[in-house]
């Protein structure tokens, strides 16, 4: 049976302003690093370098959305995505 290709991501928040409603960080993949922000005010996600982005952006913004609540800065979290790369 031929195993399920995936990718571990690393994501390092350094910035959560519940007052100015962003949370800034950086994620890395693979041999791939991006810094975020995710202005949850206004529903965005910005993620750069645009290098990769699409490799990222959708996966990272599901686990922005599942953690909110749980998410502070200086915390290390990881999650799994269902791609190789």
């Amino acid at each position: 049976m031929k195993e399920k290709p995936e990718t571990t991501a690393h994501v390092s928040v350094k910035e959560y302003c519940f007052s100015k409603k962003v949370v800034k960080g950086v994620v890395e993949a693979s041999d791939f690093k991006w810094s975020f922000t995710w202005s949850f005010g206004q529903g965005k996600l910005f993620v750069k370098p645009p290098l990769g982005r699409a490799l990222i952006e959708d996966s990272l913004l599901r686990f922005l959305l599942k953690k909110d609540y749980e998410i502070e800065a200086g915390n290390e979290y990881k999650f799994t995505i269902s791609a190789k790369f």
